[in-house]
């Protein structure tokens, strides 16, 4: 999760709430990039979840990574909880369970992108190596309870962990338990958001199928490959899913305002104070109404805070957000932003990709998205599998990486970071697969082995 916004400009209407979002809008030479990855830190003597607090805990190696770095911190409180990177736009954060977040830059290039991470893994791993701290890249912790992990002393945090379970069961879980990888990319106008948004959603599915890597809870196989995509079908309804209505006529900046207003909000920040207002209405808000702040209007910081706290398969902000994959190994990292650029940045491969999900119904998108957490490459749609979806679309992405032709100091273009998923799709295994094929049998029943062979 990002920082969060700090723009106290008083905003009264819904067309100025369009207008921020609208003003994303940027030509295609503007267009960037950008990488969020999650990892789990871990003891590196008993392999167990790391505290806040102590010698060698989460606010410790945050400390290290401020000297390394010369970052500027984020505090709450007397707590430091993350780091900015003021000049390049990056950013460290911590999820609830202590998850530690880099949030990538906004760069031209895979290329970037793919440097961006390498560097952090190599600060990360400077600093962590002498508190005895690894990193673990797997979309759910592998054996760790809910009651072990610990909790970040974040504002959010508390309000989401009172709120979560009122609206669905395994809310908890996403927050504690699991690790994303995400993409961030731009849109040129209103119809070229719609068209990558209705893409993206459509497409997501397949993106949890190549990168499921969940496959254990408490240490036994959880009957699913990517069991962190599965946790969103019951985290919160309100505002996770597959928007079936971005896919009606008419949608536009306008009709994503309409549904955000409507998604009740968690908290309004105020300094630095989280006032929990969990359950009630942006609209409210917006008009002054809301009960825990009489008198009070919306600022910009608010509806900005109030948009990162919705969760769909893809998410508007000023740019659009690919929330399909589990995290993984370093590896796979840039292979997701390859994947969408290829298909976003093109227009050739963009159009290949509208056509390819253009005539699913509502109903179709919806039961892939059920279907791939357990089933994964093997869920069909339409009488197509998701492995042969899958290879056309890392076609489609190849070409499209291949024509947009941007090229590292050594002469390679973007297409080599698709090769950890074309591999993938060749062997016609997901990770989770691949794991559990070890777990039963090189690791003879034990997820142990996960905290040396896929940590980072």
């Amino acid at each position: 999760m990002a920082r969060d916004q700090i723009d106290m400009t008083p905003i009264e209407t819904r067309d100025e709430l369009v207008a921020w979002i609208a003003s994303g809008a940027k030509p295609k030479d503007k267009f960037r990039v950008g990488t969020e990855h999650e990892k789990f830190a871990f003891t590196l003597v008993r392999h167990e979840p790391v505290p806040y607090e102590g010698p060698r805990g989460i606010q410790a190696l945050l400390a290290g990574m401020q000297m390394l770095l010369g970052w500027e911190a984020i505090t709450e409180g007397p707590n430091l909880i993350g780091l900015s990177d003021v000049t390049g736009g990056g950013a460290i954060s911590l999820e609830p369970g202590g998850q530690f977040e880099l949030s990538g830059a906004p760069v031209e290039t895979i290329h970037q992108t793919a440097a961006e991470l390498m560097a952090h893994l190599a600060q990360v791993r400077e600093v962590a190596r002498p508190l005895g701290i690894g990193f673990l890249g797997m979309g759910m912790t592998p054996n760790w309870t809910r009651a072990e992990m610990p909790m970040m002393p974040k504002g959010r945090y508390r309000i989401m962990t009172a709120y979560m379970p009122k609206v669905g069961k395994l809310g908890l879980d996403m927050m504690y338990r699991t690790c994303t990888v995400q993409a961030n990319l731009d849109f040129s106008s209103e119809a070229d958001m719609v068209k990558k948004l209705r893409v993206g959603l459509a497409l997501q599915p397949v993106a949890t199928a190549l990168f499921a890597s969940s496959p254990f809870t408490e240490g036994k196989p959880n009957g699913f490959l990517s069991f962190r995509s599965e946790i969103w079908r019951d985290t919160d309804p309100d505002r996770s899913g597959m928007l079936p209505w971005a896919f009606e006529p008419g949608m536009g900046f306008e009709r994503w305002v309409d549904y955000a207003l409507d998604v009740p909000m968690y908290f309004v920040k105020r300094g630095e104070r989280y006032i929990d207002v969990a359950g009630q209405s942006f609209r409210d808000l917006l008009a002054g109404k809301l009960a825990a702040l009489p008198g009070q209007r919306a600022t910009i910081s608010d509806w900005a805070n109030h948009l990162s706290t919705i969760f769909p398969e893809v998410r508007l902000k000023r740019y659009l957000e690919m929330r399909g994959a589990d995290g993984g190994p370093w590896r796979r990292l840039p292979a997701l932003p390859a994947f969408w650029v290829g298909l976003y940045y093109d227009d050739a491969a963009l159009d290949a990709a509208w056509e390819l999900v253009k005539d699913w119904t509502a109903a179709d998108r919806q039961r892939l998205r059920d279907e791939v957490p357990r089933l994964g490459m093997k869920t069909t749609i339409r009488g197509r599998a998701v492995i042969e979806l899958a290879r056309d679309c890392l076609a489609l992405a190849r070409g499209g990486l291949s024509r947009r032709n941007r090229r590292d100091q050594a002469g390679h273009d973007e297409t080599r970071y698709l090769e950890p998923l074309e591999d993938i799709v060749a062997s016609g295994r997901t990770p989770a697969e691949e794991m559990l094929e070890k777990f039963h049998g090189i690791w003879r029943g034990s997820v142990d082995p996960v905290f040396s062979e896929y940590a980072y």
